[in-house]
């Protein structure tokens, strides 16, 4: 995996908190201190922490919807795209699914609308979808469904790069499963590399190839899945485990 596509160097990014008084100084909050991480093509890299340690905050730096206050963020030609937690609440409701998935196709402008619905058909297919979603509204679908939506959508400009953001937290678990093997597919079948963020232990393990742990803002560990979990050397990375049921079982 010597083919690089995101590197991300010593970002730092800090957010005024609210004043209780309009007299009270804006106090800044530093959200990341100091990340750092490499991916390569073709990878699966979990990154777990609690909430509020700047794992979204990261996703956000690394797609280039927050700007940090220092440090770079590098991608080789992986045209990130961002997969959400809530596949309801990213779809736009007024629309058919085959007009949100065409939409990126006719902002780019450079296929004919055959092309494009052609294009959209077929990424129902490679999601798991039939032709005939095309002409439903998200309300009209499952969870499980809306999900297969979302990735479409992202999928829909060849990105070398998915930032799935807590993308199964929001489904039950025969339908985490499903989406989990769909993720790990469509990697194996495009190439993609997948930074899959999220605070569940055991669904990392299941589709990670490396993982990032981040606690407060910093990479505290970092190494290969099994590495991690089973050889943990920082505390806090134990206490996920173990809040996860995890250690117990490898012991």
């Amino acid at each position: 995996m010597a083919d690089e596509i995101l590197r991300v160097q010593d970002v730092r990014i800090s957010f005024a908190q609210e004043r209780h008084s309009l007299l009270e100084k804006r106090k800044k909050k530093e959200v990341l201190k100091g990340v750092s991480l490499q991916m390569h093509a073709g990878e699966v890299l979990g990154l777990v922490g609690e909430s509020g340690c700047g794992k979204s905050t990261l996703a956000k730096v690394i797609l280039g919807l927050e700007k940090p206050d220092s440090g770079s963020v590098f991608h080789r030609d992986a045209h990130p795209q961002m997969v959400f937690q809530d596949p309801y609440s990213s779809l736009n409701p007024a629309r058919r699914v085959g007009w949100i998935l065409e939409e990126p196709l006719r902002i780019q402008g450079k296929l004919s609308a055959a092309q494009r619905k052609q294009q959209v058909l077929s990424m129902l297919l490679k999601v798991g979808l039939e032709e005939k979603i095309a002409q439903r509204y998200p309300s009209q679908l499952s969870g499980g469904q809306r999900q297969r939506v979302c990735i479409a959508a992202a999928l829909m400009l060849n990105p070398r790069l998915l930032v799935a953001d807590e993308a199964v937290s929001a489904l039950d678990v025969t339908i985490q499963g499903q989406i989990l093997d769909l993720l790990f597919s469509l990697k194996e079948e495009m190439g993609l590399a997948i930074l899959f963020i999220s605070h569940d232990m055991r669904v990392v393990y299941q589709i990670s190839d490396r993982v990032l742990v981040m606690q407060d803002g910093r990479i505290v560990e970092s190494g290969d899945v099994d590495e991690v979990y089973f050889s943990p050397k920082h505390p806090y990375t134990r206490e996920l485990l173990q809040a996860a049921g995890i250690a117990e079982e490898s012991a």
